[in-house]
């Protein structure tokens, strides 16, 4: 038996805070700081002058503002909730049961690294702006023991039917069941090789060139040495092809850095009740999610990862996705080949199998997708004749296009309805599969247009909580499939979480 804790006293951050809530700030406002300060330096005078002082006011206020919610703010631990008192003009105090959370990720930068800190986020699922508890810096102990005390204080525990002694219930607690924690993926230097390959991290100089020079042309004009440049070296061709090489080996090395900061060190670790994902090297995110909390999957193959054979896979769950993070956490590893993600994927979640048996769409509706209206098409043709004719071919090359992905999209769409299970696939340069569980899904809608009833088939929808809700269709598939589909939803049992 194991005493709860007292209820702790209000703690205040740790002060890296400051440095923390700082650096973002200054990384947030590079473009205008490089802008104003580095290529206006000497100007006094005009709009950017004003620009300066509305900046400097803003940067005072925003530092001030930083180092108040550094005093003001504290967080406090109780064996069964969390409280937070926030606010610098507005006072706002916060309390969370422990029971509401239901995903916890971490996110460790440099600085937190100087400190030995980390962020901590808890989920509670919750519609509302305050569905994320985030701790800004944390110790990385007490950022374990909080994940601990949750998982304690959310564990179901009987308590003893009769007490020695005349024993005193009153702050018993028990460990809740520790089960062994497996490693499932670790990435290797082969896959962050193939996945610096397959995301064109490699180009990203190219464009970044680019957009310096555009930068400093506006304030050197460069036009007359750029046309110099290009004259010398359309009289020495020779010397593209080292430059070309020279140019991609840097940026393939730019790339593959940016590529091992983000995805090195890729794990995916599980034990009976959750998933745990950790990527990054240098800043580190995780990721945990309780297996019965995953509302579906989610697989993406764009073109070129369809060519290479490989998919990513996405977890989609009822907790809100941090943007700010970056790179999407809940993913088991977004370059992994199809036989291997599908393999996890069945040891991870054996209740959303990928399945093979897909039906196809009436052949008969290929027309139906080739006359459609192409709306893009007739608005860049229309923008093109009034303002540049000679561009109108510009059209031409928007509706091979659009034909490309129509038939694409024809031939790759797919559907399975079979058991609890449904999966559809759908899409033409890039295709997604998207895999639930009827009990999953919130609601649903079955309709047909003029067209659509010419043909025979009709379209169908179903929303799944998430955050954002998460919303898939199909077109175009048959009418019995519709018919099917409605009486197929209303048999369904919802499992309570």
């Amino acid at each position: 038996m194991i005493r709860l804790n007292k209820t702790s006293d209000a703690k205040r951050y740790h002060p890296a805070y400051l440095l923390v809530e700082l650096f973002a700030f200054l990384r947030n406002s590079f473009f205008f700081i490089l802008f104003l300060f580095i290529f206006n330096y000497g100007v006094t005078e005009g709009w950017i002058f004003w620009a300066k002082i509305v900046f400097v006011v803003a940067a005072a206020f925003t530092v001030g503002k930083i180092f108040l919610s550094w005093w003001l703010h504290t967080y406090e631990v109780d064996s069964k909730s969390i409280t937070l008192r926030e606010g610098v003009f507005v006072k706002k105090v916060r309390t969370i049961a422990f029971d509401r959370v239901q995903n916890k990720k971490t996110s460790t930068t440099f600085i937190h690294n100087w400190f030995g800190l980390t962020s901590l986020t808890l989920e509670t699922g919750t519609s509302s702006e305050d569905a994320s508890v985030r701790f800004p810096v944390l110790k990385r102990q007490e950022a374990d023991d909080i994940v601990h005390a949750i998982e304690r204080g959310t564990a179901k525990v009987a308590l003893p039917a009769e007490q020695e002694d005349g024993e005193e219930a009153e702050g018993l607690e028990a460990q809740p069941p520790k089960t062994e924690r497996r490693e499932y993926f670790r990435s290797t230097q082969r896959d962050t090789l193939r996945a610096a390959f397959t995301s064109l991290s490699f180009l990203a100089i190219f464009p970044l060139l680019l957009a310096l020079y555009f930068q400093i042309d506006d304030f050197f004009s460069l036009e007359d040495e750029a046309e110099n440049v290009f004259l010398y070296f359309a009289d020495h061709l020779w010397l593209l092809a080292p430059l070309f090489v020279v140019a991609i080996l840097i940026s393939s090395v730019i790339g593959y850095v940016q590529t091992t900061i983000r995805y090195g060190n890729y794990r995916i670790e599980a034990d009976r009740d959750r998933i745990y994902i950790t990527r990054g090297v240098g800043q580190v995110h995780t990721f945990t999610i309780q297996r019965n909390k995953v509302q579906a999957i989610q697989i993406e193959q764009p073109l070129l990862k369809r060519l290479w054979g490989i998919v990513e896979i996405k977890l989609i769950s009822a907790e809100a996705m941090s943007v700010e993070e970056g790179p999407a956490t809940n993913s088991l590893y977004p370059f992994m080949k199809t036989k291997e993600a599908y393999r996890l994927l069945t040891e991870l979640l054996p209740q959303y199998t990928v399945q093979d048996n897909l039906r196809r769409l009436p052949r008969n509706t290929i027309w139906l997708k080739l006359i459609r209206p192409y709306y893009v098409t007739a608005i860049a043709l229309a923008a093109l004749w009034f303002i540049r004719p000679s561009l109108l071919w510009v059209a031409g090359i928007l509706f091979a296009l659009s034909v490309g992905s129509r038939l694409f999209d024809y031939f790759f769409t797919r559907y399975a309805l079979e058991g609890d299970s449904i999966q559809i696939r759908t899409g033409g340069f890039t295709t997604t599969t998207f895999i639930t569980r009827r009990e999953r899904i919130q609601e649903i809608e079955v309709s047909q247009s003029r067209l659509q009833r010419a043909f025979g088939v009709g379209s169908l929808g179903f929303t799944n909580r998430a955050k954002p809700i998460h919303v898939s269709s199909i077109q175009d598939v048959p009418d019995e499939l519709r018919h099917e589909f409605k009486h197929w939803f209303v048999q369904r049992r919802v499992k309570l979480e």
